[in-house]
């Protein structure tokens, strides 16, 4: 685990961890842990110091911990964690509707492992973890830190479904982690980058685009989650991206107005006959 670091004096980072302004020891342990697990320094508030003077004098970008919230504040915006469409996603699962794309395209199942390389803000993840159930896994990467922070922070704020396993966040370039595992060591991959066209969206959207990882997806790590992936590797991208075109990969089929389309690779990593 990385270290945290201080800042000299009068000097300023680009990412730095903070808690709310009230005296809470427990949520400042908390704070310093979680500046620690990437690397970056922990500021000690007060209730006299603000988040814009913090904004101004030391730091970028702060990962605000409260005692049930967890926010990334920048000069342009601020983003609170929350289980987004994944709410809403999940509820359906629960009421017995099985349109969910993720189980349509990946047709998860109880018990089985999913490596998320782009974990973000955790929503597929979260449907993802309630698929396989207790008896399944998932863990997800998230290569850039300060939404590492917000989304393996903020799943802890969350309710446990009793029917979804825990998710196991990790700091990690995706690239260099699939070389790290053995063949099939994950039933199903799934990658959902960065949509490479710009569109108008929320404030809140418009701050997690500016922390993300824009690195594009390469043939080879493809192929290395082929290797990792037991039965299939599944690409996420925008209608409007030519990034399927690049990586010479045909889409599902989809409705004329999605914005959102899908791929499926087969895994490589299977034990014994292959899926059809």
């Amino acid at each position: 685990m990385p270290s945290s670091t201080v800042p000299p004096p009068g000097s300023r980072c680009p990412l730095a961890v903070t808690t709310s302004d009230r005296d809470a020891p427990e949520l400042a342990r908390r704070a310093q842990q979680a500046a620690a697990e990437v690397g970056v320094p922990y500021l000690e508030r007060t209730h006299k110091l603000s988040l814009a003077s913090m904004l101004a004098d030391k730091a970028d970008v702060l990962i605000v911990l409260e005692a049930h919230a967890v926010s990334l504040v920048d000069a342009q915006g601020s983003l609170r964690f929350s289980p987004g469409l994944a709410h809403l996603r999940v509820k359906q699962l629960d009421a017995g509707v099985h349109e969910d794309m993720l189980l349509r395209i990946a047709g998860l199942s109880e018990g089985e492992r999913v490596l998320d390389c782009t974990l973000g803000l955790g929503v597929d993840a979260q449907v993802a973890a309630r698929l396989v159930g207790t008896s399944g896994a998932v863990t997800a990467l998230e290569k850039s830190p300060a939404l590492y922070l917000l989304a393996r922070h903020g799943l802890e704020t969350l309710s446990q479904h009793p029917r979804a396993c825990t998710i196991q966040a990790v700091y990690a370039d995706a690239s260099k982690y699939l070389r790290t595992l053995p063949a099939g060591a994950f039933d199903v991959v799934l990658f959902d980058p960065m949509f490479e066209r710009q569109r108008k969206s929320s404030v809140a959207f418009e701050t997690l685009r500016r922390h993300a990882d824009y690195a594009p997806l390469t043939r080879e790590t493809l192929a290395e989650a082929q290797r990792v992936a037991r039965r299939a590797v599944l690409i996420k991208g925008s209608r409007y991206s030519s990034d399927f075109k690049k990586l010479g990969i045909q889409p599902e089929p989809a409705r004329p107005n999605a914005t959102v389309l899908w791929a499926k690779l087969p895994g490589e990593g299977y034990l014994g006959t292959p899926e059809p």
